[in-house]
């Protein structure tokens, strides 16, 4: 179906006027969303949509406009919008569309037939049969409050007046499953999933055994008493810190100075476990995918190798600025402008499992879940603080569950003291890999 996408791209292309640069996004996807709850269909929602996104660069000026349609006169209607709205802008020296720059487009296995075959009885079977795992699961499990399944089939393309003509196409699918547990007054709350690229590949008992032993093992929980401590990141805080970093990496962010890391490309800002790569080229990548938002090839690029800044990612508009070349890093739908984001991002992992980890700490606290990460976290300057639960470790094993306090540091500090990267390097449902992180000399503050 790509190539009837590409055909529409080369048709408006073709209409591109002397000393006019035009692109055009072409989009389509489908998903599905099911949630089940006490053995019946809570809710069910299946969408679809096409469209199409044109952007003309002409006199130093950008116009951009999109619809939600791929009628042929809607279609010509756009490009006519798009050159409108250039008439209007302001003229930026810096505008203009990506060029071909050599790197091939890598080919990834990314797109299952099957999983457009699925029948909804199906996928509404594979919820129903998580929430029915998570409840036999531990009898302390007292209720399932979702059990979901998930999926979206995406192709798409980009074409320009500048020599790029590319497509592309992706599946995924996930379950997720979020449950209670309770032990006479006490109640507590956990959570899992497994994702892939057919229904085949979804674990089952994994997302329901990771749901049931995050809540049952934070039953008795209290609030620990202030102090600094080393902490270990479970894999799933660590995907979330790590995609925040990741935010700061933006060409974009550090061009209008709103990246705690601008002007210190060379320098060294982690600790030497800290080698962190953006590579949505690796099919394992729930995000990954063959070329950029500009159509520019997808590639592997280092941001921090062995703890020292290697470089910000760009698009075509924020490279120009920069004096420098994009990464393949531009982000975008139909629906928009091309801005610039880290596209999938992990830690190298390191030799040792959880477990390994534990004992090397000897005492410290398990981080297992935390709060209001987004807003307790500043991405100019850096500090953080949040809201979090897991468990004590004491003698290199866990102990005790704690609940209600806070950890606080500043992302500086914690790339510095982080003392160890674990093995258990786990894909999740976002543009960032999870994996356990040893951090030293963390502040908790409790009762």
């Amino acid at each position: 179906m790509s190539d009837e996408l590409l055909e529409i791209g080369d048709r408006i292309v073709g209409l591109a006027r002397a000393g006019e640069q035009v692109e055009v996004v072409v989009g389509r996807s489908r998903s599905t969303e099911v949630r089940v709850y006490d053995g019946e269909v809570e809710s069910l929602s299946s969408a679809t949509s096409a469209g199409v996104g044109v952007r003309v660069v002409s006199g130093h000026r950008q116009g951009f406009a999109y619809a939600g349609s791929l009628d042929p006169e809607v279609l010509a209607d756009t490009l006519a919008d798009a050159r409108d709205n250039a008439g209007f802008a302001t003229e930026d020296a810096f505008l203009g569309l990506a060029e071909p720059d050599g790197v091939p487009v890598p080919e990834l296995d990314l797109y299952r037939e099957g999983l457009a075959a699925l029948p909804t009885e199906r996928k509404i079977e594979l919820a129903a049969e998580l929430e029915r795992a998570v409840r036999a699961a531990d009898r302390r499990i007292s209720g399932v409050d979702a059990a979901d399944y998930a999926d979206a089939l995406a192709e798409g393309c980009v074409v320009t007046s500048t020599g790029i003509r590319t497509s592309s196409r992706e599946s995924s699918c996930y379950i997720s499953a979020s449950c209670l547990a309770s032990d006479g007054d006490d109640t507590q709350t956990g959570f899992g999933f497994s994702v892939g690229r057919l229904p085949e590949d979804l674990d089952i008992s994994v997302a329901a055994g990771d749901a049931a032993r995050r809540a049952t093992r934070l039953l008795g929980a209290t609030k620990p008493s202030g102090g600094r401590f080393t902490i270990v990141l479970d894999p799933f805080v660590t995907a979330q810190l790590i995609g925040i970093i990741g935010s700061t990496f933006s060409g974009e962010a550090v061009l209008k100075g709103r990246s705690l890391f601008a002007d210190r490309l060379g320098e060294e800002v982690g600790a030497g476990a800290i080698t962190l790569v953006d590579d949505p080229t690796n099919p394992l990548a729930y995000t990954a995918g063959e070329t950029d938002g500009e159509g520019l090839a997808s590639r592997r690029n280092v941001l921090i190798d062995a703890g020292v800044l290697q470089k910000f990612v760009h698009n075509a508009y924020s490279a120009r600025r920069a004096g420098t070349t994009s990464t393949a890093n531009a982000v975008r739908g139909f629906k928009s402008t091309p801005g610039v984001g880290c596209r999938a991002l992990s830690l190298v992992p390191g030799t040792q499992s959880q477990d390994e980890l534990l004992a090397s700490v000897g005492d410290g606290v398990l981080i297992s879940s935390v709060s209001g990460l987004h807003s307790g976290v500043n991405p100019v300057s850096g500090d953080f603080s949040t809201g979090a639960e897991g468990l004590r470790i004491t003698g290199g094993a866990l102990g005790e569950p704690l609940r209600e306090f806070t950890i606080a540091s500043t992302l500086q500090r914690m790339l510095l003291d982080v003392a160890a990267v674990g093995a258990d390097l786990e894909w999740l449902p976002m543009s960032a890999a999870g994996v356990s992180l040893v951090v030293r000399d963390v502040t908790v503050s409790g009762a």
